[in-house]
């Protein structure tokens, strides 16, 4: 799986995987659930590495601002449902425009930096994180490449669930330590 992704990626093309059946898809799906998590918490760990060897001062998260104002059950909604659906009916939606163009490959990468850096939308707008966004939403920019893969080899639906298990993992967590009444720092 690992060698096929890289394959894409190295030359995306519109081709879906029309030969599996929905069992198959939705197993290939969480194996990249999996994949997403991984690359998610080591590109996360040497961000905070970073932050810490360099004594970063990122401000606020958006995730913060949050859960200080909503309650549990809009940050589960919006995580697994809303985010996900928005999200890739306009970063992966728009793929299927140009399934058959030469221009597919520049299409796929420019709606993955799109998804990316939409996410630095997560931190206090400062010149620092503005400087260092590129490593502030590599987790994003990360989970975008596999979502577009998802998405042209199995379909929208199956980029939307990947999304959504995605942000549940990722959330899980903090709903977990906001249930437990356990401070998150």
């Amino acid at each position: 799986m690992f060698e096929e992704i890289l394959f894409f990626l190295k030359k995306p093309v519109y081709e879906e995987m029309n030969s599996l059946n929905t069992s198959e898809k939705l197993r290939y799906v969480l194996k990249l659930v999996v994949l997403a998590i991984a690359l998610s918490i080591l590109l996360s760990f040497l961000l905070g590495l970073l932050g810490t060897l360099f004594n970063l001062d990122l401000g606020k998260h958006a995730m913060d601002d949050f859960l200080e104002n909503y309650p549990l059950v809009y940050l589960l909604f919006f995580a697994v449902v809303g985010a996900p659906v928005l999200e890739e009916l306009l970063f992966r939606g728009p793929m299927i425009w140009f399934k058959h163009s030469k221009f597919f490959p520049f299409i796929f990468y420019v709606l993955t930096l799109g998804f990316g850096f939409m996410h630095i939308s997560n931190y206090e707008m400062t010149l620092q994180n503005l400087a260092l966004s590129p490593i502030l939403v590599a987790p994003q920019l990360a989970a975008g490449l596999l979502l577009g893969f998802a998405r042209v080899r199995f379909g929208l639906l199956y980029s939307i669930l990947l999304h959504a298990l995605y942000n549940f993992v990722l959330a899980g967590p903090i709903l977990v330590f906001q249930l437990l009444d356990i401070p998150i720092e």
